[in-house]
């Protein structure tokens, strides 16, 4: 009960009252986050239906050792097309997820926002199509090719006080430098996944 209320209020914020209580904060690498990620994951299988997933990835900067990063893991839950999503996406609310946008081939949710600020451990789940999975793809590059890492973390540094209280600017400031190393990543690694 206490959960939907929670939830409720959340939901019934404007976008600048999230912002605000949700700002845009970068750290160090924490080794933990893996231990995080797995963690959820173990939860999510737990959860769904195991042969319609067909992969659960570690995304995000938080992925990649050794760069700062918002302390909040990023999880891509890929499933099979033929799925049935509204049952998946049922199970992941019951999860403690929170619904943050919906479109026909992509769901965003995410867990550990309160109405006090963040609580200690936050993910986002992006739950999509088996195949939409670009997100793979920049990680992997940053992962070994350590000087572009270090490149997207500067370049996070410098918008992070700018943007502080707009995700939605920070995003857009990223999305060039995430888009081209993507397609870079894309080419390097095609048919990995």
């Amino acid at each position: 009960m206490k959960q939907i209320n929670e939830n409720e209020q959340l939901y019934s914020k404007t976008l600048e009252e999230l912002w605000e209580l949700f700002p845009i904060i970068l750290t160090a690498h924490q080794a933990y986050w893996a231990d995080w990620f797995d963690e959820e994951r173990q939860n999510l299988e737990h959860r769904l239906p195991a042969d319609e997933i067909v992969r659960i990835s570690h995304i995000g900067s938080t992925a990649v050792e050794g760069i700062w990063a918002k302390p909040i893991i990023d999880i891509l839950l890929e499933v099979e097309v033929n799925c049935k999503i509204s049952e998946i996406k049922k199970n992941i609310l019951d999860a403690g997820y929170l619904l943050m946008s919906e479109t026909e081939k992509r769901i965003s949710f995410n867990k550990g926002y309160t109405l006090h600020g963040f609580a200690e451990r936050v993910f986002h789940l992006h739950l999509r199509f088996e195949g939409d999975n670009e997100e793979l793809y920049f990680r992997d590059y940053l992962k070994t090719h350590f000087d572009v890492a270090r490149e997207y973390e500067r370049l996070k540094l410098s918008l992070c006080k700018s943007y502080r209280h707009d995700r939605d600017g920070y995003t857009d400031k990223k999305t060039c430098f995430v888009v081209k190393y993507t397609e870079i990543g894309k080419s390097i690694y095609k048919g990995r996944y």
